[in-house]
This record gives C-alpha cells, structure tokens and sequence, in this order.
C-alpha cells in the first residue's frame, strides 16, 4: 500500500488538477470500486454531481476530498482507498481509457478528468461525512477514518503526547511505528529506513526508551518521509504513480530496504533480512544492535 509520501505526492496533483472544479458526472464502470459505498455505483455518481472539489486532504495514508453543494452547503467528502494498486489519474477527455479503469469523474468546465485505475482491485472510493477532529473540533474529517492518528509531518503533531502514549506501551518499536492508532503515515519501508537512521533496532522495547530517544527517532521519521516527498515517493514497480502517471524515485536513495546482503552505507556492514508481521524488516546489525537481554536470576 502507498505510504505518506506517496498519498501526499498525489494529494499535491489533485489539489492542483481538481480542487475548485465541479463534478458534471460520475461513471463507474467496476463495481468493486465502490463496495465500500453503501448506495453502490448509482447512488454515488448521483450524490457526486453538481458538487464542487474544494481541496485535497489527507491525514497518513487516507485521502480525501472535501466537497460542496451549488450553495455552499457542506458535510461530505469523497474518500479514496488506493489499496496496494489504486491510482487517480488526471487524464485528457480524449485519452485512451486504462485497462483496469473503475471510475470516471467529469468536471462541468469540460477540462481534464479524474481517473480511478485499480489492477488489483484493492482499493475504492466512497462518500462519508465529515465530523470535528477529537482534538481539533474546528477541523474536519471523514467519520470512517476519524480513528487515525496525526502523522510526523502533520503541524497539529503532539510530540510530547506521542512520545508518552509510546513510553507507556510494552511493545517492539517497529510494530508501534506501523500501529495507525499511534501515529500514521508510516509504513513498511519508511520505518525499517527512520530506524536505520535513528541506529535503533525494530525489536527494542517501547518502554525502555528515553525522551531524547525518541526525539532522535521523531526527527528521523520527518527527515526520511521529507527526503521520500521531495522524490516523488518510491515506486518499485508501475503500480504507484502520481496523477500524471510519473513514477517517484526515493527507491534510489534507500539505504536498508530492500538491500539484504548489500554493505550499510554507513559501516559497509551487510544488510540482514528478518520475518516481521508476514512482511520483511530490513536492518544493519552493526548499526542497529540488538537490545541486551536482562540477566536473569
């Protein structure tokens, strides 16, 4: 699935391509792009026309739209799941339609559409209103992702709060960074890569970290999600693009992920491959030591 700087590289596209632009009409042409939605295909192509895109949000890896009536009435938004394949593209009315095209938006200006491609038809999109923030009442959200928690990147981030809810738990490291409940946005790849930078093993105990610890950590975390927006993202095949159909290219700049075998870039050090929640963690071992174990009596 995207991860933050990939979700923002394409939030960026649409908050240029689409924000302010109204729906003229909506086509779905797969119906599980739209299971999420419980009035189906028709009832959201119904829903969606004559509304106005006011921007583009997102809050981790969940995106969304804002929306607006002919009088300014608002209340929903139009959310888009991009699953482990989904994409939105901006494409010309005259383009050729993709093999694995869902869903159709036209705007009333007879511009560019919207387009959403999903081979593996993981993802979707769906309307759902939009509710006060716990802790932002003047912001609004999506009520089915209202759970998820800021992300680093996010000026509204309480890094004090983060640091002691994490303190707090008896977990590994890694699987805290992945909880969305915690903190969002950061995925597989970015954290095997903020661990690396922050020489902190994924397997370290939540609660024997310090404060300064943590607020190395937290100031990796934004450095590698910062470094990986400015790239575009990382895309290892074709199926994450941005919404002009361009590939990121943070993939190049990795230093763990991904490179089992290959010298650290920081030690020379072979990177080491370790089963982790049915995926793989990537780390240094001269780097990132493992924790001692306490002497048992």
């Amino acid at each position: 699935m995207p991860e933050l700087p990939e979700v923002e590289t394409v939030r960026l596209g649409l908050q240029r391509w689409v924000a302010g632009r109204t729906v003229a009409s909506v086509e779905v042409r797969h119906p599980r792009a739209v299971r999420r939605h419980l009035g189906g295909g028709p009832d959201l192509a119904a829903r969606l026309a004559g509304l106005t895109v006011e921007a583009a949000s997102r809050r981790g890896k969940y995106l969304w739209l804002p929306l607006a009536g002919p009088e300014g009435a608002r209340g929903e938004s139009l959310i888009a799941h991009l699953g482990m394949s989904g994409q939105l593209l901006v494409q010309r009315p005259d383009a050729p339609d993709e093999k694995h095209l869902h869903v159709r938006v036209r705007f009333t200006d007879g511009g560019s559409e919207l387009r959403f491609v999903d081979q593996r038809t993981f993802g979707g999109v769906l309307l759902d209103r939009l509710v006060p923030a716990a802790d932002r009442p003047e912001e609004s959200i999506p009520e089915q992702i209202a759970h998820i928690a800021r992300d680093p990147v996010d000026p509204h981030f309480d890094d004090a709060l983060f640091t002691a809810r994490l303190r707090r738990r008896d977990s590994e490291l890694k699987r805290a960074l992945l909880d969305q409940s915690l903190v969002s946005g950061i995925g597989n790849i970015y954290a095997d890569e903020s661990l690396w930078r922050a020489r902190l093993h994924g397997i370290r105990r939540t609660g024997a970290l310090t404060r300064p610890v943590v607020a190395r950590l937290l100031e990796e975390v934004r450095g590698v999600l910062a470094d990986a927006m400015s790239a575009g993202g990382t895309s290892f095949d074709a199926l994450y693009v941005n919404v002009n159909g361009e590939s990121g290219y943070f993939d190049r700049s990795l230093a763990v992920y991904g490179k089992e075998g290959m010298p650290c870039p920081r030690c020379g050090t072979p990177v080491r491959r370790a089963s982790f929640m049915n995926r793989s963690s990537f780390f240094c071992p001269t780097c990132q030591r493992l924790p001692r174990r306490p002497n048992v009596r």
